[in-house]
């Protein structure tokens, strides 16, 4: 078994980036239902409906050109929907769809039984509480480059 490291702020992010990669959610064949960057477009597509492309891609992240290859692929799945701006016609509006809301019930009895017995009502709390806390730092971080 690997040497356990120290604390510290990378071994915070080195522990969040392993166990996110256990949280995978699959299909009965085993194929990923969503990549990562499909995952990051339309979680925050889910809690931002009606967002334009655009401040979505500047949201999560990522370059124009991936972010624009996440959302064909989404809007192909029938995860994500556009809609043009009623009071701008060249602008675009991005909603989930009912499939993106059935996956999200999969996904939250998915992972409900894979963490159930594993973390505690009060140490979730915390942890979400944390957690929270940091990604909202670092979008705000982020936003003032």
């Amino acid at each position: 078994m690997d040497q356990p490291r120290s604390p510290s702020l990378f071994a915070l992010a080195d522990l969040i980036h392993a166990v996110s990669r256990q949280m995978n959610f699959n299909d009965d064949s085993g194929k990923p239902v969503l990549t990562p960057l499909e995952t990051t477009v339309l979680r925050y597509v889910d809690r931002h409906p009606g967002t334009a492309a655009g401040a979505a891609a500047k949201a999560v992240s990522l370059q124009p050109s991936n972010f624009s290859r996440a959302l064909r692929s989404l809007e192909t799945k029938g995860y994500l929907r556009r809609e043009q701006d009623a009071q701008d016609a060249r602008a675009v509006r991005l909603h989930p769809t009912e499939l993106a809301a059935r996956n999200l019930e999969i996904l939250d009895a998915t992972w409900t039984a894979m963490l159930q017995g594993i973390v505690d009502d009060d140490t979730r709390d915390t942890m979400i509480t944390g957690l929270e806390r940091i990604e909202h730092a670092l979008v705000e971080r982020h936003r003032h480059r």
